[in-house]
């Protein structure tokens, strides 16, 4: 039996209601100059995904701060190279995250990766 993976990679692509764009660190030309500078440059944007909250958040109030730490899950397409450290910027609905990448794990209908949220409330 051949499995049909197009199929369901279809049918897991109308559940994505997200979107995302990825930003990665590297060196960056500068197109007056040509000068070569390090910075963050765009890879993707406004991909379709969806994220998922895989654990609770972790409380870590201090006297002076409330750090928000937790982690969250993203489903994407196989086709959009996301690399480890790559910053993704969730936006759903009216609500925008900055997430930092883990590796990626590929299925053949989707890839899995994992996004940590550092913050203060």
């Amino acid at each position: 039996m051949v499995i049909d993976y197009a199929k369901y990679r279809q049918q897991l692509e109308t559940m994505y209601e997200d979107l995302v764009s990825v930003l990665r660190y590297g060196d960056i030309e500068l197109p007056e100059s040509g000068e070569t500078v390090p910075g963050e440059y765009p890879v993707h944007t406004n991909v379709p995904c969806r994220i998922s909250q895989k654990a609770l958040g972790a409380n870590g109030q201090t006297e002076s701060v409330n750090n928000i730490v937790y982690e969250t899950k993203m489903f994407i397409s196989p086709d959009v190279e996301i690399k480890q450290g790559d910053k993704c910027i969730v936006a759903r609905g009216n609500s925008t995250r900055e997430y930092t990448a883990g590796e990626p794990f590929l299925y053949p209908t989707h890839q899995e990766i994992s996004l940590q949220r550092e913050d203060k409330a």
